[in-house]
């Protein structure tokens, strides 16, 4: 229901002796909306805030969160919400008058990086995670050890399944995320529940400079329970700037009094992505159909959100490194029969001929001076010595003189017609071309004359 401000300022003055209200400013309602809140100014210049649940559940939820409030006020370094005052309400339950608490609230979506506002949150993070577990045992909170709060959102995502509502990609990906016993393996902490920039209350010494942000207050505290650490993030990791985040984490860690858990941060997307189904839970509980189906549209757009976000992250086409670098077309050799391959092969690559068979020598020798006088250029005895008159070292050419075997000239035949390549008559296309005389100096072994 809504109430009407004069009705919330009324109660206001009822719980409080000696506040007389001047002025009353009343909070717009929300739908889900658990509390009516109206900020209340009396004659004495004071501010209060009254809030009055909604419903039964919710009226018990604020009583014991009240007990906390009064236990944690003295051992935070921030302020909470301190009761100054109680007035009965004629459906049951009661309200709660609180002292103002100055400040504003912060825009997670716009917070600054570096030193300053984001680092103040992460170090008034840890100090609330760094509070003594009894405490919250003593306000009669819950208190949830790894496994039991796995299996508490795994039958959460159970009861979601059944009406129906929830897209089946989403299903499956919490689920995974769920079984997965790696990732949750945490500390149990005492934890606020319901972080959100709504929730914190900062004052700045300069309003221009946001990094003379200090953390005065938090408020919203009836979802406070001992449990997963990464519930006070889920707001952060989803609207905060990564650079802003990181500043709050690096601040947090250092600030913990244990060492934060690697998966953290993974934990906290997950919380942040099934708060939707806390909020289309209360609605079907609610029998409030249009409620159902804004929970119901917020989870297909979530779903169409994380699948595109899927399809970006593994497609490669996106990302300009990871494109392959254009390369020259390769150029693919003809391929030779197998008739020709092996004695082109040769031809290529072979420095020299195999040495012909001595028997064989005669016969090539024939057929090139055959070759040479039909071209009638048949190269000088002195100077050219005939290529089938040269013999092994140590033999006697046919013909030739006794005392040829000490001239250096028929030394110098001897070699280069070993080392010419042999060329049969059937391979010779043309007439062939006398091979120059390359000179005594390039003939290996060579020694000038003394």
């Amino acid at each position: 229901m809504d109430r009407s401000p004069l009705y919330l300022a009324a109660l206001a003055s009822a719980a409080v002796p000696g506040l007389d209200p001047a002025s009353v400013e009343a909070v717009p309602s929300e739908p889900g909306q658990q509390f009516d809140v109206a900020f209340v100014q009396d004659t004495q210049h004071r501010r209060w805030v009254v809030r009055a649940p909604r419903s039964q559940a919710a009226g018990a939820q604020m009583d014991v969160t009240v007990a906390l409030l009064a236990l944690l006020a003295r051992r935070l370094p921030f302020a909470v919400p301190t009761p100054k005052g109680f007035a009965a309400l004629k459906e049951g339950g009661r309200a709660a008058v609180y002292p103002y608490l100055p400040g504003q609230n912060i825009d997670f979506a716009a917070l600054p990086p570096g030193p300053g506002l984001a680092a103040e949150l992460g170090r008034t993070i840890a100090a609330l995670h760094n509070a003594d577990h009894q405490l919250f045992d003593e306000a009669g909170l819950p208190a949830y050890d790894p496994d039991t709060y796995r299996t508490r959102r795994l039958s959460e995502l159970d009861r979601a399944a059944a009406t129906g509502h929830v897209p089946t990609a989403l299903l499956a990906r919490w689920e995974r995320r769920l079984e997965d016993v790696s990732l949750w393996r945490f500390a149990p902490t005492p934890t606020h529940g319901d972080l959100t920039g709504d929730q914190v209350l900062a004052v700045f010494d300069d309003e221009d400079d946001a990094a003379t942000g200090r953390i005065r207050a938090l408020t919203g505290w009836e979802d406070a329970k001992v449990a997963d650490p990464a519930d006070d993030f889920a707001a952060l990791v989803v609207q905060a700037p990564r650079e802003a985040l990181e500043t709050v984490l690096e601040a947090y860690a250092h600030a913990r009094v244990e060492r934060p858990d690697k998966n953290l941060e993974v934990r906290a997307r997950l919380a942040a992505e099934m708060q939707e189904l806390t909020g289309l839970m209360a609605a079907i509980a609610g029998g409030d159909p249009r409620a159902v189906e804004r929970c119901a549209a917020s989870l297909r757009r979530l779903d169409e959100r994380l699948h595109a976000e899927e399809e970006s992250d593994n497609d490669y086409r996106r990302d300009a490194s990871l494109r392959p670098a254009r390369t020259d077309p390769v150029v693919v050799p003809p391929r030779l029969a197998a008739d020709e391959e092996d004695d082109d092969v040769e031809v290529m690559f072979a420095r020299t001929a195999p040495d012909p068979h001595p028997d064989e020598r005669e016969d090539q020798a024939g057929d090139e001076r055959g070759d040479q006088a039909e071209a009638g250029d048949r190269p000088e005895a002195d100077d050219r010595p005939e290529a089938g008159g040269a013999v092994e070292a140590g033999h006697e050419a046919p013909g030739g003189d006794e005392g040829d075997g000490g001239d250096p000239r028929h030394e110098r035949s001897q070699t280069w017609s070993q080392a010419r390549p042999a060329v049969s008559s059937t391979e010779v296309t043309g007439e062939l071309e006398p091979i120059a005389d390359p000179g005594p100096e390039y003939e290996p072994g060579y020694q000038p004359p003394r």
